[in-house]
């Protein structure tokens, strides 16, 4: 058995079940896995994970205990969590996607929105079985003083759990995202607010991305629960039991980066997207089309930096890469629709026979995305609310010639800030004005910044990011 086990709710792996019922695995998706994976392996460590799809459960079910690596898969050392469907379902798509994450990015329509009834209720004894189903496997998995590392708000509850199966073991829960202030904290349930907290506090190290974010977490601590917070040493105190709260800001590794960005299918994807625009200068953002990410205003500022500077018609193009994300969920797609809505009206407005000005794509292609951090003039990352924001480290690096406009709520502004042209995200004007300072920006001085911000994007890349934490817990 591994001394370091990891739990997350996406796994290093996905499956695909096929119409004639043969399985066919490739890796999974998102930051945290991607973060991740080459670190596991290199720690040898236990990964414990949920099955998201029929295809995941069907291999989940066919290996000993879930345990992917001893059904012959080339995984590292996986165990893959049958959890019934609709448990899942509202554990992940009504809790922790619809009610966690609206939370910390503070995006509710609160005179419309929450409204916690009978129906949450019975949600909220999903996400708990869900926890505890991480809790057990873990408990049944770890040796005696192993160190477990919980990632994320999905599983905010087994920390605790686990520790009241398990007391020898030393765990570490990660935040991903923001954490919601008291007053916006408060929103929830006091039962539920106090449970999270208690779920977190039952870890020995709590990290988070950013001062800013872990400092929220101990005023809610504090005004919540009337935990015992020492700012100073950075500790909470609760129920006889103090956590340290830690400071770990995820950046990227730049040699692994390059070296991706440089194989020929992204070669390829640059010639592609040249030939395209031409000689134009190019703004570039990628993102998902998430509520946080402020897709909307940002297409809105290069509208108005569109109307504001007519010298620069014909000369720039924004490519604007907005790649599906939870349209399970009805505010996203409705979010989907107004992006691409925005981006017409732009098109309408301002296209012509030989221009244009905007190139809107949907569809999910990572060589071509870095492709086009490659080529990009600015830059744009303008989210109301990120735990980090990794677009914000991997473009300054493959494109160190290029202006970072960067919101202010974004935690990479934390590190990048002081080199970027930082806004407000709301500000619709003033992220036009800084699109428009970005392109005008001297070339020595855009290398200047550059070389600063890929510095300091990768100050922390994730082996050292994984390590710190491990070192945390002793």
């Amino acid at each position: 058995m591994s001394a370091i086990l990891v739990a997350s709710n996406r796994g290093p792996v996905s499956f695909t079940l096929s119409e004639g019922g043969s399985l066919s695995m490739r890796r999974g998706g998102g930051g945290l896995v991607s973060g991740l994976s080459e670190v596991a392996r290199d720690v040898n460590a236990l990964w414990v994970c949920a099955a998201l799809s029929d295809g995941d459960r069907g291999a989940a079910r066919l290996a000993p205990g879930g345990r992917l690596d001893q059904a012959g898969y080339d995984t590292g050392t996986v165990r893959m969590l049958d959890i019934p469907p609709a448990t899942f379902h509202r554990a992940y798509n009504a809790v922790a996607n619809s009610t966690l994450w609206f939370v910390h990015h503070l995006l509710y329509d609160t005179p419309n929105r929450p409204h916690f009834d009978a129906r949450f209720r019975r949600e909220w004894e999903s996400y708990r079985t869900y926890n505890e189903a991480f809790a057990m496997a873990l408990a049944e998995e770890a040796p005696h003083g192993a160190r477990v590392m919980v990632q994320d708000y999905h599983l905010s509850l087994a920390p605790a759990m686990l520790r009241g199966e398990r007391p020898d073991l030393r765990v570490a829960h990660f935040s991903h995202t923001p954490w919601a202030p008291p007053e916006y904290f408060s929103l929830l349930p006091d039962d539920v607010a106090t449970e999270l907290l208690e779920g977190i506090l039952g870890a020995d190290h709590a990290g988070f991305l950013t001062d800013r974010w872990g400092g929220a977490f101990m005023d809610c601590c504090e005004t919540v629960l009337g935990a015992r917070v020492d700012r100073g040493e950075r500790t909470v105190t609760h129920a006889g039991r103090t956590t340290r709260i830690g400071t770990h800001s995820l950046g990227v590794d730049g040699k692994a980066l390059w070296t991706r960005a440089s194989e020929p299918d992204v070669e390829s994807h640059m010639a592609a997207l040249r030939d395209q625009v031409g000689d134009r200068r190019l703004i570039v953002r990628i993102d998902r089309t998430e509520l946080s990410k402020n897709i909307v205003r940002g297409l809105l500022a290069y509208k108005q930096f569109l109307a504001a500077h007519p010298e620069w018609h014909g000369r720039v193009t924004h490519l604007a890469f907005a790649y599906p994300s939870r349209h399970d969920l009805p505010e996203y797609r409705e979010y989907t629709a107004a992006v691409q809505r925005c981006a017409e009206e732009i098109e309408d407005e301002y296209a012509t026979e030989d221009w244009d000005p905007l190139i809107l794509n949907v569809e999910d292609d990572y060589p071509r995305s870095l492709a086009a951090y490659r080529l990009a003039d600015v830059l744009l990352v303008n989210p109301i609310r990120d735990g980090m924001n990794l677009v914000a480290k991997e473009g300054p690096v493959l494109s160190p010639h290029s202006a970072l406009v960067l919101s202010r709520e974004a935690g990479a502004a934390a590190e990048l800030g002081e080199h970027a042209l930082t806004v407000n995200p709301y500000d619709v004007s003033a992220t036009a004005t800084a699109l428009h300072e970005g392109l005008t920006m001297p070339s020595d001085e855009r290398t200047r910044r550059g070389v600063l911000l890929a510095a300091a994007a990768t100050a922390l890349p994730p082996h050292r990011w994984f390590a710190a934490q491990l070192d945390a817990l002793g």
